[in-house]
């Protein structure tokens, strides 16, 4: 059986490119390989950024209102094919079809916000800052920019960079992951389809190789990064390195903290899905439960029952809670993880590893026959040392911690090295002021398990979940993807005779 092959979009058009390598595409639910992805050299990613380069005067040329119109038609499209790409990822990724909805919901409130493009490009005015002088700023686009995304949400996360990018006049280089490739080609054809110019908008498929490429090349001004910390790291080192303004989100150890006080029905609610929605694959994932006083012991029972009645169905069964592992290197690593928790001494209530489809529910012996398939972990007893706490696992596994009072959840929390995410279900006011007032995380959640930020805040996390000073989209996005220029002006009647020596000051 021929397979389908998955190329490149430079200039307006798919191109095989000159690279030679391949890697194959699987289909999480059936582990079949369903197509081959080019993989980018040098000398594709040179293309693509030059025809980026060739379109970026024209484009940055164009007034914003007319760019926000072409914005208008992508937003018109994408919500006529929104379940053409859900289906796509869910072929690829693996995620259940109304996960796979939400994600490209959300990806489109960003298109949406970035149709306000002329409002928030709006500079500042000062009239007679000294006599017969006139100040003002504008922010201009920075040129080809670059976004280099995960498997994880191959749909939105593009979309928190190149819609905002592009309504500000620059030109985009996608690197998607090889993971789940398809959906960057069709995003490419909507936006042709909505009248975007031919080379404002590219994608190069890819590994380290064409990600290298966009690194060093002098012709990209700036990047953009999703995914794990130490690639993050390494991104925001050898872009800035090479002179560019880099945005690199990384990793995240996600905690939820359960008050006493706390409605224990809503917080299982909250723990399952944020725990165990899209396998655990994201980067708001929930992976720790911070168990405040006596909680644990009303908690616990309600909690291991629902891991262990999880739907975990292929992703287009509408009655799936969770899908499989994305890829089988995926599976291992997780596995892993659990093997690592009980060597280290946690307690495991729900062991994955033991998935068995035809005991998950009626209709899962043959919908998850094959595949990279596991089912919910659960361990309860973890302690901070633990590797299963200290480092990202990425997968369907929840750690339960055990602490005394709010005080301790705070200092737990503060100490870890990643700051992406935090939740805290309670019902008392002031102890939400005060968690909010007083964690050290970028995201909070107040009984929100999974405070993503709507399109028009930002999303970002501190410390190591976050290497550079500007947050992906809103308001922090548009100063990312431009640059601020001050004019001062003042004509020729207003100008006194003779040479000044000294520095201006307002008179």
């Amino acid at each position: 059986m021929t397979q389908a092959h998955i190329a490149h979009y430079i200039n307006g058009a798919v191109a095989n490119g000159s690279g030679t390598r391949t890697q194959p595409v699987y289909n999480p639910a059936t582990g079949a390989v369903t197509a081959n992805v080019s993989l980018a050299n040098v000398a594709d990613v040179n293309a693509a950024v030059a025809a980026a380069h060739k379109a970026f005067p024209a484009w940055a040329d164009t007034p914003p209102l007319r760019r926000a119109r072409v914005m208008f038609k992508f937003l018109e499209l994408l919500n006529a094919n929104k379940d053409k790409l859900a289906h796509m990822i869910t072929a690829e990724h693996g995620k259940v079809f109304t996960d796979a909805q939400g994600e490209v919901s959300r990806g489109i409130d960003i298109v949406e916000f970035a149709t306000g493009i002329p409002q928030l490009l709006k500079g500042d005015f000062t009239e007679q800052v000294s006599t017969g002088i006139d100040n003002w700023t504008m922010r201009q686009p920075l040129g080809v920019v670059a976004g280099v995304t995960p498997f994880n949400f191959p749909v939105m996360v593009p979309a928190w960079m190149f819609p905002v990018a592009i309504a500000a006049g620059n030109t985009f280089v996608l690197k998607p992951s090889p993971i789940d490739p398809s959906p960057s080609l069709f995003i490419a054809e909507l936006l042709k389809q909505a009248g975007l110019p031919d080379g404002v908008f590219n994608v190069v498929q890819g590994d380290k190789e064409a990600v290298d490429a966009l690194l060093v090349h002098p012709d990209v001004k700036a990047v953009s990064f999703v995914g794990s910390t130490p690639i993050a790291n390494y991104i925001y080192e050898t872009g800035a390195h090479h002179g560019k303004r880099v945005q690199a989100l990384g990793g995240a150890k996600n905690h939820m903290v359960v008050m006493p006080d706390a409605d224990i029905d809503q917080a299982v609610d909250a723990l399952i899905g944020a725990a165990y929605g899209s396998a655990g694959e994201r980067c708001m994932a929930i992976s720790v439960a911070v168990l405040v006083g006596d909680v644990a012991d009303r908690l616990m029972p309600k909690l291991i029952e629902r891991t262990k009645a999880l739907k975990v169905l292929n992703g287009e069964n509408l009655a799936a809670e969770m899908g499989p592992i994305v890829t089988d290197v995926a599976h291992k690593r997780i596995t892993g993880y659990i093997e690592q928790g009980v060597k280290e001494g946690a307690r495991l209530l729900v062991d994955g590893r033991n998935f068995d489809g035809a005991s998950a529910g009626e209709g899962c012996g043959t919908d998850t026959s094959g595949g990279f398939w596991m089912g919910g972990t659960l361990f309860d007893n973890v302690t901070p040392d633990m590797r299963i706490y200290k480092e990202e696992i990425f997968g369907p596994v929840l750690s339960c911690l055990r602490v005394a009072d709010l005080a301790q959840a705070v200092d737990l929390i503060n100490a870890h090295e990643f700051g992406n995410g935090v939740s805290c279900f309670t019902r008392d006011g002031n102890v939400a002021r005060e968690f909010a007032r007083h964690i050290q995380v970028g995201m909070v959640g107040i009984n929100v398990p999974i405070p993503v930020p709507m399109a028009w805040h930002g999303f970002g996390g501190w410390k190591k979940s976050l290497f550079g000073d500007m947050h992906a989209y809103g308001e922090e996005g548009v100063r990312f993807y431009t640059k601020q220029k001050s004019v001062m002006q003042r004509w020729p009647e207003s100008i006194g005779k003779g040479a000044e020596f000294v520095m201006p000051t307002s008179k």
